[in-house]
Parts: structure tokens; sequence; C-alpha cells
């Protein structure tokens, strides 16, 4: 996965964290839970504001 796949990555984060509420996760720790993710595989300081809040969006949606 690549940082553009927030979709995907959105998906992977809820099966890795089906707890977690992703609705007050601050940009820090959601880039840290990206980057551990097994099937993460892009350069990690290549994330953004934008690409992080797309990722939190398509969680919460998947959550809904």
């Amino acid at each position: 996965m690549l940082w553009t796949d927030s979709l995907d990555i959105a998906i992977a984060l809820d099966e890795a964290h089906p707890d977690f509420d992703p609705t007050y996760i601050n940009f820090v720790d959601l880039h840290k839970m990206v980057i551990d993710l097994k099937e993460f595989d892009d350069i990690p300081d290549k994330s953004g504001e934008k690409i992080l809040e797309a990722i939190q969006m398509n969680w919460l949606e998947e959550r809904e």
C-alpha cells in the first residue's frame, strides 16, 4: 500500500484496530499506525496533513 491508497489504508487500520475510535486521533499517532501496517510499503516521510486527513475520513466512513 502507498500513501495514495487512503481507502485501503483505512480498511486495514479498521481491521487492525477494531476497538479504536479514529474520531479524535492526532496525525502523529495516525502516521505511526499507518507505517506500522504490514501491508504499507511507501516512504514514511512522503505523507502530509491532507493525506492523513483523507485516511482518517475514510476510516470514519468505514466505521459507519
